[in-house]
């Protein structure tokens, strides 16, 4: 199977390059700076790395028409954006769905948070404007509502470490 994996340099990301690729996918990996994939870890015949930026609609041209699932592990928390996150990911998604339409993808998979309640914080419902973004396209949607990632190096670990060592 041939896998769009955008994310790939996050958290979630980095750790499920490696399994996709022991399982004999074949990976594409999209990021905005393609130094940043580590190719000595992953030396592989079936990975390949694609340049392109989801706020940048041209760069997304550069996607392989024949991909058959992608996935969605993108976020803008953390990334300098403040307030302004939410529309920021707002329009990552529009341009990925936009550009997965003129693909042969059959499936996307989304990660997104824990979603029940009718009142979220500004992070969960633009995780829930994500899915629905995503959801609007032609491709289907599977997403994966996952509640704080702990794990040593995720964002939120760090964060709840920093918190505890001040403390």
């Amino acid at each position: 199977m041939k896998i769009l994996l955008t994310g790939a340099t996050g958290y979630i990301g980095k750790r499920i390059l490696p399994a996709l690729l022991q399982e004999g996918h074949e990976v594409v990996c999209v990021v905005r700076d393609a130094a940043r994939i580590v190719m000595d870890s992953h030396e592989s015949a079936k990975l390949s790395v694609v340049e392109a930026d989801l706020l940048d609609p041209p760069t997304l041209n550069r996607i392989p028409k024949d991909i058959d699932v992608a996935y969605y592990l993108v976020h803008s928390m953390g990334s300098g954006e403040g307030a302004n996150f939410s529309h920021t990911e707002r329009t990552s998604a529009e341009n990925f769905v936009e550009a997965l339409n003129k693909t042969n993808a059959k499936q996307i998979i989304y990660l997104s948070g824990i979603i029940n309640s009718n009142v979220l914080s500004a992070h969960l419902a633009s995780r829930k404007v994500v899915e629905d973004v995503l959801r609007g396209g032609a491709v289907p949607v599977t997403a994966l509502r996952a509640g704080i990632i702990i794990g040593s190096g995720s964002a939120s670990f760090e964060i709840i470490r920093d918190l505890v060592e001040k403390l």
